[in-house]
């Protein structure tokens, strides 16, 4: 293992063709968007429509077998083949792992970054998608789910903004992939029923994270493609049996 990962660190030096990105302008795919641009990799950026049912097209399920954006196929993965990834998080460690950055090589570093990425993929991402879901999409004004979904926003905020009390990144010292994959969910702040003020320590990275200028190229990609969700055909798309069948 220790050879290819050597091999694949050597190869960053040849010319990368460009990588193609299938995504929307969503958090999920912007984490993907602005870690491209922080690495400085060519890329493409193909629009998958999730409103007009773009991720049930059997050529993107042959690459992202969940029907998620964003994916990816890189002309030049580890062994110089071919590879294609979903899930934004495997994504980010993916790139990390293909440039050297923002994933430190130390193992207790390593791992301190590792531990929040996975609290944004198993604790923000979902439970903020619920607080826009029952705040916002829900045909039915739900009380008790937007009520929990909001309280547990907001113990969410409260848990980075402790992290952030005691450094000035979510995994300590360093911009990491944890703060790339956090910051875009934060984005709909106001959505999810919270006051940022009340969280200054997460106040002040998130304006730091926003100023910096690939995070402004990343969350302007697929941006002006993307309209209000207002159709019933869409939400029935996004959120009705369309996604329970068998694709």
């Amino acid at each position: 293992a220790g050879a290819m990962l050597a091999g694949f660190s050597a190869r960053r030096n040849m010319t990368q063709a460009p990588i193609d990105v299938y995504s929307w302008a969503t958090p999920n795919g912007h984490k993907v968007h602005i870690m491209l641009e922080e690495c400085g990799l060519p890329y493409r950026a193909h629009p998958i429509h999730i409103g007009k049912g773009d991720q049930f097209d059997p050529g993107f399920l042959k690459i992202s077998p969940n029907n998620k954006i964003p994916a990816i196929t890189d002309p030049l993965g580890p062994d110089g083949q071919p590879i294609s990834l979903f899930e934004s998080g495997a994504i980010l460690v993916y790139l990390a792992g293909k440039t050297g950055k923002f994933l430190p090589t130390g193992d207790r570093e390593r791992y301190d970054v590792l531990q929040w990425l996975m609290f944004q993929m198993g604790g923000v991402g979902p439970m903020l998608g619920q607080a826009h879901h029952f705040r916002l999409y829900a045909p039915e004004k739900i009380g008790y789910a937007i009520e929990r979904y909001s309280n547990e926003a907001k113990r969410l905020y409260g848990v980075i903004d402790k992290q952030l009390s005691r450094h000035p990144f979510i995994a300590g010292d360093s911009y990491s992939i944890a703060d790339i994959a956090i910051f875009p969910w934060l984005r709909s702040w106001e959505n999810q029923g919270i006051v940022l003020a009340d969280y200054p320590h997460l106040k002040k990275w998130f304006e730091g994270i926003a100023a910096r200028p690939a995070v402004q190229r990343g969350v302007k990609v697929l941006a002006d493609l993307r309209q209000p969700l207002t159709g019933d055909k869409e939400r029935e798309i996004l959120f009705g049996s369309t996604q329970y069948q068998r694709h």
